[in-house]
């Protein structure tokens, strides 16, 4: 059972660049994705909105597969910043999990 924290997306939400509420939901994102990373990023960012922090933190491994390439957020018909929303969610992680 994940426990909800409404505050997680203050923790996550560094700048106003983090911008996950405008998805869509639609899966161009993970469709054209090099790495084949099916999970990232609507899925990150809709734990993100929830406040599931745990499910994020679940998924470090794939949250640092991601090359950054911006193919993905290219493509977004909702222009959503998602290289930068991974980068906010690196910080995190590395701030709770690695103590760095």
């Amino acid at each position: 059972m994940a426990l909800v924290n409404p505050s997680f997306i203050d923790e996550v939400k560094r700048s106003d660049e983090f911008n996950a509420s405008a998805c869509m939901n639609c899966g161009v994102c993970s469709a054209i994705c090099p790495m084949g990373i099916e999970l990232l990023p609507r899925k990150l960012f809709r734990y993100v909105l929830l406040g599931i922090g745990e499910k994020v933190l679940n998924n470090i491994e794939a949250i640092y597969s991601c090359l950054l390439c911006k193919m993905c957020e290219v493509n977004c018909p909702a222009k959503v910043h998602i290289a930068e929303n991974v980068r906010s969610l690196r910080y995190v992680i590395n701030k709770k999990v690695f103590k760095i």
